[in-house]
Order: C-alpha cells, then structure tokens, then sequence
C-alpha cells in the first residue's frame, strides 16, 4: 500500500462513534457560547479550528483529541466571564499589597516598597524584553512537551494535561474565594472598586513598544478575569511541566524548562502582573495538584477511564 493511499483512508472518520462525538461537541459548544457565554468571533474561529483537525484526518483526529484536557481549560477559562469571582466575595484590593510590603518590602530612605514598585522604578530595556519573552513562554513550553508526548508517551500526555487542568480548577476555586486586585490595578486604581473594566497589560507594555506591535495589551484587553492574581497560574504551569519532563527523563528539556520557571516567576513580579506570594502561592497550587493527582487520582479508577479512552482515540 503507497502512502498516498493510507493517507486516503484516514481521510474523515471512518467510525460512526467519531462523528456523534464530534457532532454532539460542536452542537454543545455552540450553544454553550450563544445562550450562555455570549458569542464571539474568535468562539467561531476557535470552532472552525477544532472541528477542521477533527474531521480532516485521522491523525489530526487522534492529535486533537489527545489535548482534550488543554481544550477543557480553555472552554472553563473562557466561562469564568459568565458570573465574575467580585460577584460571589469582596475583592481584596489593599490587603494583598499590605502582605506583599511587609514580608517582601524592599526599604528605599524612609520608605518601604514592593518588588513590584521598586522594578518598575529601576526598568531597564533588556528585562523589558526578557520579561515579554518568558511571559510568553506559558503557552508553548507546556505545548512543546505536550506534542513531544504526544508522539513518544501519549498515556504520559494525558497525565500531564489531566495534572494541568486540576491545577487550573485548583486555582479558580481560590479565585472565587479569594479575588484579588492585581498590582497594576492597586497602583493605577487605588482602592477603588471598578469592577466593569479591561484587563491590563501592565509593564508589558513596555515590550510591546521595543517590538512596535500591541501583543500583550491586545491578549490583555479580553482577559476574562481581572481580579485574579492569587494564585499566578503563570508560575504553576511551568513548575507542572517540569515535573512530567524530568519523569519522562528528558534531561535538558527539564533544565531549560527551570530556567523557564526562573524567567517566568521573575516576569511576572517585574512586569506588575503579580505580587510575590502570588507566585509562591502558584507553585504550591502545581505542587498540590501534582501530589494529589499522582498519589490519589491516578490510583483511583481515572487510570482506567484514561486508558480507555486513549483506546477510543487510537480507533
């Protein structure tokens, strides 16, 4: 049989099961987003995407599918705008920065300041761009593993991107019980609540100037949650990362992946997005979904539900 050939046969679904699960996902989302979340063009964009990989081909089939978990945080993330956390509890605006000052202050004369405040008095052109690039990185980091599993340990790639999105849950419980003013929105806002108000893209704007392009002042600008900075969820996927790299025993992935949660943990204090026990609070919300999800999880019968479908996604 040629290559051409099989590539002709794993043209479309050829199991009828494929076809109800994608259909009753497209149908799903799209009610989901009309009656609920409010429709959107990249909610469409995002669609079209999915269900082109889905019924292209076999083996965008099997790839899309194994990122079923990063898919599921995505669509949570985004429905986090339907009943915003300042709904359910009071927004701690001057209480995280309080905590910040008196175990991380920074003593400038006769004042005492935030890491946060004391960097972006003492800004310079190269952090600015640095700062940008690892920020960045919280998106293709844990992609880059995730395809490499993909195509070396798909069962690995499930625990991964299940371990990922307990985490993220993790954090927007404590979210809602705890919403928190970033540092950008204390020093731009005071203590006033402006709750009706776009994100911020923060000392990032910084880089977007040394690039001349708006990058992160356009991703900010839809941010779906404001009052979200306890825990930094950019400071736990990196660390989650690193974990399943050094288990899959990828030596130099791991030790680049670490410099990554350096950059990143320091990107995010430098750029005014977080405060530094957000990031601590980050790493411990990775840690507690790594121990939970290996010790608990994985040894109740979620291993056997992953197995299975791993079976379904191969078919």
């Amino acid at each position: 049989m040629t290559m051409v050939e099989k590539f002709k046969i794993g043209l479309f679904p050829s199991d009828k099961h494929h076809f109800i699960v994608i259909g009753v996902f497209a149908l799903f989302y799209l009610a989901w987003t009309n009656l609920v979340v409010g429709f959107r063009i990249d909610h469409f964009n995002f669609l079209l995407f999915l269900l082109c990989m889905l019924l292209a081909h076999q083996w965008t089939r099997t790839f899309t599918y194994s990122f079923v978990f990063f898919i599921l945080f995505w669509i949570i993330y985004d429905s986090m705008r339907i009943y915003p956390n300042y709904l359910l509890n009071d927004v701690r605006i001057i209480e995280p920065y309080e905590i910040e000052k008196a175990i991380f202050g920074i003593t400038i004369g006769n004042k005492i300041v935030t890491p946060n405040e004391y960097f972006n008095a003492h800004n310079i052109p190269i952090l600015d761009f640095l700062s940008g690039l690892f920020y960045l990185s919280w998106v293709p980091v844990p992609l880059g593993l995730g395809i490499y599993l993909f195509f070396k340990d798909k069962k690995m790639l499930m625990q991964f991107s299940a371990t990922y999105l307990f985490a993220n849950l993790l954090g927007f419980c404590i979210y809602y019980m705890y919403p928190a003013a970033p540092p950008w929105y204390f020093a731009k806002y005071g203590t006033a609540e402006l709750f009706n108000i776009q994100g911020s893209a923060a000392q990032l704007v910084r880089f977007d100037q040394l690039i001349g392009y708006p990058l992160f002042t356009n991703m900010y600008t839809k941010n779906s949650n404001v009052f979200a900075a306890v825990p930094s969820l950019h400071a736990a996927y990196p660390v989650i990362t690193w974990y399943y790299a050094r288990k899959k025993g990828l030596k130099w992935a791991s030790i680049f992946i670490f410099l990554d949660i350096i950059g990143i943990w320091f990107a995010a204090v430098y750029s005014f997005h977080h405060y530094v026990i957000d990031v601590i609070l980050g790493f411990l919300c990775a840690v507690t979904a790594i121990y939970i999800f290996e010790k608990w999880i994985m040894k109740s019968g979620f291993n056997n539900i992953l197995d299975d479908y791993l079976n379904f996604v191969r078919n």
